[in-house]
Formats: structure tokens, C-alpha cells, sequence
């Protein structure tokens, strides 16, 4: 056995915090009113992230909560100085516009050809959040079903002993779980970085649940930023330039990664406390 399921993470907004889940159904588009809806600019049409700290990375000062009860699919947005909005306001993109300096719409619709910046890590490390710096276009949601706003995969797994690895090595001796953004959390007792010899197995959790792991996550300049109380932290991402450079996929270029992403083969309920096995 891998681990047990530790934590359950979705986002509903994409590149704002998100909340945690004590359950979800997992379908073959990912955890439930997990990406369900993003940020995109009226100015260029690609969609925004932190991945650019240098236009989108307040996103991160604003924090995402999904109403299952609700049939509109509402999502609650808590903005800075404990004021909130919804997604269904008439007003939602106005204020969120004003809040990015940037002309922005909320959509529940991925444009054709969905891409965003992704601006190159270690220039951000050596330049700063605030500069202008080179970036590459990155089309979203290629191991996923189309109408995701995914990164790459539908789901996207860390585990605890990963995150203690990252903390030992790290001068801050600490390594927080939201700067990676994952979608689930599992608690193992394998030595750091032991999702690395994941790839291109099948990950069985509960009884119901399996998904294949088809890519290890490489990193970008995300998880060194601000993500609300908590502040940056450029050895997020030094720690694993040095100690975990590996191919994300075979014949891929090394890069700096922690955790996995994997597609649904089999849909089903997860819940915090589930075993994790290698199928």
C-alpha cells in the first residue's frame, strides 16, 4: 500500500486558492467542481494564471469556494479585506477587473485552442515577481477530456513525504501543500520524491477509483509566490531545481517537479482516510 488519502483539494476558479473536501466523486474531467471555471483576459484571450506572476499573480490573494447545494453551480469568491462575491453576480467581472488592473471576464466555457502564459521559472527566481519576463505559451488540458481548464491532467497527486522532503531540504524548514496546488494528498511513509517511480503505473484508491499516472508535474514559478497568508518562498522551487530535476515525461527535457498527474481510468467516490495501492 502507497498511503491513505490525507487531504482532498479542489479549485474552483482556476489559479485561486481553493478549499478542502472530507469526500468527492471523481469523474473522468477530475474531482468534482474542481477548474470548473477561469479567468481570461479581454485583451488577448488566453486565460489567466499565476504562471505569469507578473500580470495574474492576485489571483492568489483571492480564494474559491464551490456551493454544491446550489443548482446555478454558483461559486463563492472571498476577495481581500473579507468582502466576497459570487460568480453569478452581474457585476463579477467588473470586480474582478478592478481588483487585476487588468479587462477580464469569469467563464465556465474553455476558449478554442485554451492556452495561458507560463512565464520561465528561473527567470522569475532571478528578476523578481513584478518583471517582465520571457514566457511560453501553453495549451491546457492535453491529458484531459476537452472542457477543462486543467494544466495538463485531471487530477493531481502529492505525497506527505514528498512535502518533508522539500521542508528538510529548505532553509524555511517547512513546505506548505497549497503552494503545489494538488488535488489529493497522501500520506506516505516512501522516501522524497517517491511519485517519481510512478509513471506509467495505475494508482487503485478505494474500491472504485483508479487512475494512471501519466506525467510527473514539473513546476513552474507558482508555488515560490504569495498564495494568501502565506508568503513567498523562492526555495519552493530552488529545492527541487537542485534535488528533484527529473523528465515529467519520457524523452521530455529534465525539469524541477514534485508530484504526479493522472488520468480517470475508472470513476468513483474518494474520501480523506481512503487506501492508496498501486493497482
Amino acid at each position: 500500500m502507497l498511503g491513505t488519502v490525507a487531504r482532498l483539494r479542489r479549485y474552483p476558479v482556476k489559479s485561486m486558492l481553493g478549499e478542502d473536501v472530507d469526500a468527492s466523486m471523481v469523474s473522468r474531467h477530475g474531482l468534482a467542481g474542481d477548474r470548473r471555471l477561469a479567468v481570461v483576459s479581454r485583451r488577448t484571450g488566453k486565460i489567466a494564471s499565476a504562471k505569469y506572476p507578473r500580470l495574474w499573480r492576485d489571483l492568489l490573494t483571492l480564494s474559491a469556494a464551490a456551493d454544491d447545494s446550489a443548482r446555478s453551480g454558483a461559486v463563492r469568491i472571498a476577495l481581500p479585506e473579507g468582502k466576497a462575491i459570487w460568480s453569478t453576480d452581474a457585476d463579477v467581472d467588473e470586480v474582478l477587473s478592478a481588483l487585476l488592473g487588468e479587462p477580464v471576464m469569469l467563464t465556465a466555457v474553455p476558449p478554442l485552442g485554451a492556452s495561458l502564459d507560463r512565464a520561465i521559472p528561473e527567470a522569475v527566481l532571478r528578476q523578481g515577481v513584478a518583471a517582465e519576463v520571457p514566457a511560453e505559451i501553453m495549451e491546457i488540458g492535453a491529458g484531459a477530456p476537452p472542457g477543462t481548464f486543467v494544466d495538463f491532467a485531471p487530477v493531481h497527486l502529492l505525497t506527505t513525504s514528498t512535502l518533508d522532503r522539500v521542508a528538510g531540504l529548505s532553509p524555511r524548514r517547512t513546505a506548505h501543500s497549497e503552494r503545489y496546488r494538488p488535488n489529493l494528498i497522501i500520506r506516505s511513509t516512501g522516501p522524497g520524491f517517491t511519485e517519481n517511480d510512478w509513471l506509467g503505473r495505475n494508482v487503485r484508491i478505494g474500491d472504485e477509483l483508479i487512475l494512471a499516472v501519466i506525467a510527473r508535474t514539473p513546476r513552474c514559478a507558482v508555488p515560490t509566490l504569495a498564495h494568501g497568508g502565506l508568503p513567498r518562498d523562492a526555495e519552493a522551487l530552488r529545492v527541487l531545481a537542485r534535488h528533484n530535476r527529473v523528465q515529467p515525461l519520457k524523452g521530455s527535457n529534465p525539469e524541477p517537479c514534485a508530484g504526479v498527474y493522472a488520468e480517470v481510468l475508472n470513476p468513483g467516490p474518494i474520501r480523506v482516510g481512503d487506501p492508496v495501492r498501486l493497482a
